[in-house]
């Protein structure tokens, strides 16, 4: 699994601006890309929607060699209903501490040198009070299962992450395809995992010749399958081939070919500026306002 690596997690977001500010000011993160499409995603990469969306890659580098963020934006969304599913993005940051404290940004401290922090709508980080260090910021992701050996089972013989940790106190298990890669944890809840409406989804890059053999094993052992293997068209760029899975407690996991993917994921060094000219060019805001209707909620 060598030629493996986790490259971002999805998250829907109802405030573009309050979000772009929390990731650029607080977290000290870089806009690599922002996209605007008039249409949904064929890989529903927006959620179950068809209108205008667009998607912001964010972090502190490229996806050859970090693990960013996607921020999803759907124009005619005011809000997401939040589940019990993304527990956290956890960062190795001094620096996005002081930036908190400095902007009077909620903060509290949970363990001697971990802070809790939540972005625009609800979504938790947990911020490490150590030095940035020289390769990723980004530590793990934590996701909620409802049964860990099930889970553990699903992610280690199935996709082939590597256990790092098991922790029995905490009932959560660290996982990854690298050392020096961001790694996922899961972590037992005790009960159902609910998705709500702001249902993210983690992704993985692969050699593209391993895409059929990951679809056909999670086919094998009856896993659920959520978009099989396809081409997706970006105008004037790569074409990539992606499969999209359901775990267990229904997380979306998408699997990209690698070799594609590295042509479409350059960090586009226009991208700060087309997301502040599409915040800008955004009037929806002010249309709910003027004729006095809240924005709808998903």
């Amino acid at each position: 699994m060598g030629g493996r690596k986790a490259l971002h997690y999805v998250l829907k977001i109802g405030d573009r601006g309050q979000t772009a500010r929390f990731f650029r000011e607080i977290l000290g993160m870089k806009v690599l890309r922002h996209e605007e499409f008039e249409e949904g995603c064929k890989a529903t990469c927006n959620g179950p929607y068809d209108g205008k969306w667009s998607k912001t890659m964010i972090g502190y580098g490229s996806e050859d060699n970090h693990f960013v963020v996607e921020l999803t934006y759907n124009y005619g969304i005011g809000e997401y209903c939040l589940g019990n599913d993304f527990l956290g993005l956890t960062i190795q940051s001094s620096q996005a501490v002081a930036n908190a404290k400095q902007l009077n940004w909620p903060l509290s401290e949970v363990t001697p040198g971990i802070f809790e922090t939540e972005a625009p709508g609800g979504y938790k980080f947990y911020l490490e009070d150590k030095a940035q260090p020289s390769t990723d910021p980004v530590q793990k992701v934590t996701l909620a299962v409802s049964n860990l050996k099930k889970s553990t089972t699903y992610w280690h013989n199935l996709l082939g992450l590597k256990i790092y940790h098991e922790d029995e106190s905490k009932k959560s298990v660290l996982l990854g395809y690298g050392d020096s890669q961001c790694k996922l944890e899961l972590q037992d809840v005790g009960g159902p995992v609910d998705h709500g409406t702001a249902f993210g989804r983690i992704a993985f890059a692969c050699p593209k010749d391993e895409l059929a053999g990951i679809e056909e094993i999670v086919k094998k052992e009856n896993h659920k399958i959520l978009t099989p293997l396809v081409s997706l068209d970006t105008p004037g760029k790569a074409t990539v081939q992606v499969v999209i899975l359901s775990d267990p407690d229904g997380h979306e996991i998408c699997f990209v070919g690698d070799e594609a993917f590295r042509e479409l994921s350059q960090t586009d060094p226009k991208g700060d500026q087309l997301l502040n000219d599409a915040m800008a060019a955004d009037k929806s805001e002010e249309w709910f306002a003027k004729h006095k209707k809240q924005k709808p909620s998903a």
